[in-house]
């Protein structure tokens, strides 16, 4: 059996609809939505929207940690104007290429940048989502948690502590833990190129020691400290930031 895992696509629609080539099934661990390339500026929602010029002021600021001017440069972008529908459409638009691209079977789960209301419009006949839920593929029991912790981002699906606790728990003993985020380990959550620490869960963490999983899969930190490392019997694994890779992580078995 052979598995493809991809995570943090963030509009690849062109190596996603490769990335199930050779593999019995695709897990995507979410992000489809590309709202800003930090690599490349003149990617995504807000450059499309706003330009180049305010998209390189707020990644400054984003990247000094002055999160409080960034918001108060994007209230300033936003005003007179309907955000929620300009960003809505946008999405959408991505969605329409994104989910064509998923091959069949792929199972899938929301990052933090994604808006899951709007998934069922788009995940077509093949494609599962699962949030808080389990799946059997292969003969081995994968469970699912999508979405992200409160962080001064305030990015779209962003959940509480206890809400996304109760999603981890509601799994119970699982081969393979799929979720957006990582556990909250700090050689798991460091970026080094962002040169900050990503919300990680401490319920996934617990979850691991408690139930020992053979793998845990997550991606959303996209240039960790540490790719990989084993918390007693499982193996932790950052399945990679797709949208620059364009390579999707392999588990056999």
């Amino acid at each position: 059996m052979r598995v493809h895992v991809v995570s943090d696509v963030h509009g690849n629609s062109t190596a996603l609809a490769r990335a199930g080539d050779g593999a019995d099934a695709l897990v995507c661990l979410g992000d489809l939505v590309l709202f800003l390339d930090y690599a490349d500026h003149s990617r995504g929602i807000f450059p499309e929207l706003f330009g180049v010029e305010k998209a390189d002021r707020i990644v400054e600021l984003r990247t000094a940690r002055r999160f409080a001017e960034a918001r108060e440069l994007a209230r300033s972008l936003w005003h007179g104007m309907d955000r929620d529908a300009a960003i809505e459409g946008a999405v959408r638009k991505q969605y329409a290429e994104l989910f064509a691209a998923f091959p069949a079977p792929t199972y899938a789960t929301y990052g933090n940048v994604d808006i899951p209301r709007l998934w069922p419009e788009f995940a077509q006949e093949g494609t599962t989502v699962l949030d808080g839920e389990r799946a059997e593929i292969g003969g081995l029991v994968f469970g699912f948690v999508g979405g992200g912790l409160p962080s001064p981002m305030r990015t779209p699906h962003e959940i509480s502590e206890e809400e996304y606790a109760a999603k981890v728990a509601a799994l119970g003993h699982v081969d393979v833990l799929c979720s957006h985020i990582p556990p909250d380990v700090p050689e798991l959550c460091y970026d080094t190129v962002a040169r900050r620490f990503e919300r990680g869960s401490a319920a996934l963490l617990d979850a691991i020691r408690a139930t020992s999983p053979r793998y845990a899969l997550f991606g959303h930190v996209h240039q960790p400290l540490a790719r990989r490392m084993r918390i007693g019997a499982t193996e932790c694994v950052n399945v990679g930031h797709f949208a620059s890779t364009g390579t999707p992580w392999v588990l056999e078995w």
